[in-house]
């Protein structure tokens, strides 16, 4: 069975994701923080018979993601997919104009994570000619938004980023895309429900055509 790893997976869109590809015939790796809701996670997952394992470590520590993947890898062996869309709401949002170093840097820290993943999978996937990565943001990397600066000027440096590994890697046979994601996630409007969100995601997967998606689902 083909392998997707998730990286920030949680209840909500991470769940959806990792049932969309499950119920797709994937082998479902979860990735985040907490031991504890990675658990609650799998079990679910595994309660609708889909094989899943949750594998601890903190996106902004890059030893810890070589860790998790090597764990991952142990236990299921090549990672097909590569999802990564992590949430941290401790971390504050500020204005454009009380952006500083100080509360810039721990975004760039945790949306660069990114990168430290990409690297457990990409070289397996180059030598395979084969694989997907999917990168998430928040739809202010595209079309910024004053109150949250500090959060899309990491996020937008990620979409470059990413953009930039969709050109690099498509001659390879590796599909690289980026999803911006412009919607009150779970919130009451329709086309934001995670599992309508998720489903964009497998759509891509099957595709492999476009670099970029930016789902919006605003209106109330």
């Amino acid at each position: 069975m083909p392998v997707i790893a998730i990286v920030g997976a949680g209840p909500g869109l991470g769940y959806e994701i990792a049932r969309a590809f499950g119920e797709d015939g994937f082998t479902v790796a979860l990735v985040a923080r907490n031991a504890d809701k990675l658990e609650t996670l799998a079990q679910k997952l595994q309660g609708e018979g889909i094989e899943a394992a949750g594998f601890t470590a903190d996106i902004t520590k890059p030893e810890t993601i070589a860790e998790a993947f090597g764990r991952v890898k142990d236990r299921y062996g090549r990672i097909d997919v590569l999802e990564f869309s992590p949430a941290d709401q401790t971390l504050g949002a500020v204005g454009v104009l009380e952006v500083t170093p100080e509360n810039l840097q721990p975004q760039l820290d945790f949306y660069l994570g990114a990168i430290a993943a990409v690297k457990q999978v990409a070289p397996d996937m180059i030598a395979e000619k084969d694989g997907t990565i999917l990168v998430t943001t928040g739809g202010g990397s595209i079309t910024p938004v004053p109150f949250l600066a500090n959060i899309n000027i990491a996020a937008a440096g990620l979409r470059n980023w990413t953009l930039n590994l969709h050109n690099e890697l498509k001659e390879q046979g590796v599909y690289v895309a980026h999803l911006a994601i412009s919607a009150w996630i779970g919130a009451g409007h329709p086309g934001a429900a995670p599992d309508v969100i998720a489903r964009s995601y497998v759509e891509l997967y099957h595709a492999r055509t476009e670099p970029e998606l930016h789902y919006i689902a605003l209106d109330q």
